[in-house]
């Protein structure tokens, strides 16, 4: 954060930023209009922001996401040509989180957005480049959506239902779980999580290992670094023509991401 303490090239926002608290929605735009000599009209502003009705509504009166959505609406009238989010998505609920990608899309025909979070889902549906910082530095995450990244597999043979159970460790001691346990299985770093009821465990095999011991199970591989269990599918959510994630029904709620390549074919699995 230190190299981007030239604020007039970064706006940064940080989280944890306050905001007038005693204003309306409405009187908080007009002022943000007025100060930044914008020549939009505060009216039109609230349309675009989807605010309409919370425009007569005090800040400290709004929930916890409408009103970090609210404050997170600086960043529209920021001059510099580079924003720099810091985990934007992390308190806003999904109405909220659509709203506002849908404001970033916008801006970012005309300025660099950066986001800094922990969470590769919200990377996932808001980057179209992604780096993992570790102390050795930044490394670029390879998160290409295409035709030739996907891998022949066997056709799935409905009647082949075979016992599979799958090896896990966690605090040195091996679990297993029967597939219909599973939730989704992810790849980060290198490393295979297998994630049940809210909780994940480490797997010694591959997604692909995985893909095919699973494939007789129910199971779908949703992108390049997932695998889902199509019974925990609760709904497919479009971000954007291009950008979609599944919502599942488990102990916690969860969210992965759903590659577009992948779609239809899901479509196809669940008679959509």
């Amino acid at each position: 954060m230190k190299q981007l303490a030239d604020r007039s090239q970064y706006y940064i926002f940080r989280t944890g930023q306050n905001e007038y608290m005693r204003l309306t929605v409405e009187e908080l735009i007009t002022f943000l209009v007025k100060v930044t000599e914008r020549k939009d009209r505060a009216a039109q502003l609230m349309d675009y922001f989807a605010l309409k009705e919370e425009r007569r509504v005090k800040i400290k009166n709004l929930s916890s996401s409408k009103r970090m959505y609210v404050t997170l609406l600086r960043v529209f009238f920021a001059h510099q040509p580079t924003l720099v989010l810091e985990e934007p998505y992390f308190y806003l609920e999904e109405e909220d989180r659509r709203h506002f990608k849908r404001i970033l899309d916008d801006l970012s025909k005309e300025k660099r957005i950066l986001i800094l979070t922990s969470n590769l889902e919200d990377a996932l549906i808001s980057c179209d480049a992604i780096y993992r910082l570790n102390e050795s530095g930044f490394h670029p995450l390879d998160i290409r959506d295409s035709e030739e990244d996907k891998q022949e597999v066997p056709e799935q043979d409905q009647a082949n239902i075979t016992l599979q159970k799958i090896s896990t460790k966690k605090n040195d001691k091996v679990i297993l779980f029967d597939p219909p346990e599973v939730d989704y299985i992810e790849s980060v770093e290198g490393s295979i999580l297998v994630h049940v009821g809210g909780e994940n465990y480490v797997c010694a095999l591959t997604l692909t290992e995985l893909e095919q011991r699973l494939m007789n199970f129910g199971f779908f591989r949703c992108h390049r670094s997932y695998i889902v269990n199509l019974q925990k599918i609760r709904e497919i959510i479009t971000w954007t023509k291009n950008s979609y994630s599944l919502r599942l029904n488990t102990g916690k709620d969860a969210m992965v991401p759903l590659s577009r390549s992948k779609l239809q074919e899901l479509k196809a699995l669940l008679h959509l």
